[in-house]
């Protein structure tokens, strides 16, 4: 399992969050380097003594006070409904993805993301030295992928839990869900040993 799969099968789907994130930090960078630029007198010493808010746009604005609050509302209206958006994606609960196996008109087979789930979870939990296990489908429904955590007991060999897992659990799983590849991340916990009662 190479870092790509199991970062694809760790993070959730932020494309669009990340674009915008990343266009407004670029926007917020070129302001703050057109400001040093100014600031610095590097376009004339004028520019750089000018007011902040400069007389000349403050001038235009109050000759056209109507159309620019105007378009100060709209932007405003605009900007605040793009958060809130932005804000509703990020905090919405991650899809579990139902996998479709046919799409055969009248023999439809789904299986479901608590099907997939369950099943991995049971094949982890009959690895010798794997206490528990907790197995989450994630991704969409044409690009699965799977969250496993497993707890491991004192003592136990991690490589051949790790050969184990990778050669009996996911590659049954991918060839019984009929899946070129299934991406996983795997996280490894020592379960806690039961309390011993001092007498």
């Amino acid at each position: 399992m190479s870092k790509t799969v199991a970062a694809k099968a760790l993070s959730r789907s932020y494309a669009g969050e990340r674009v915008l994130t990343f266009l407004v930090g670029l926007l917020a960078l070129l302001g703050g380097a057109l400001a040093l630029v100014v600031g610095f007198g590097w376009l004339g010493e004028y520019r750089g003594r000018r007011p902040l808010l400069d007389p000349i746009a403050l001038g235009w604005l109050g000759g056209h006070a109507t159309p620019a609050k105007i378009a100060a509302i709209v932007l405003g209206v605009l900007l605040f409904v793009l958060g809130l958006r932005w804000a509703l994606r990020s905090l919405r609960p991650e899809p579990r993805p139902d996998l479709d196996l046919d799409r055969t008109e009248g023999a439809e087979l789904v299986v479901t993301a608590a099907a997939i789930s369950g099943a991995v979870q049971a094949d982890a939990e009959q690895l010798e030295g794997v206490s528990r296990a907790r197995v989450r489908a994630v991704g969409s429904r044409t690009s699965p992928a799977l969250r496993i955590t497993l707890w491991l007991r004192e003592g136990t060999d991690l490589k051949a839990v790790w050969a184990e897992l990778d050669a009996r659990v996911l590659t049954r799983a991918r060839e019984s869900l009929g899946l070129g590849s299934l991406p996983a991340a795997v996280r490894l916990e020592l379960d806690t040993s039961p309390a011993k009662r001092v007498r």
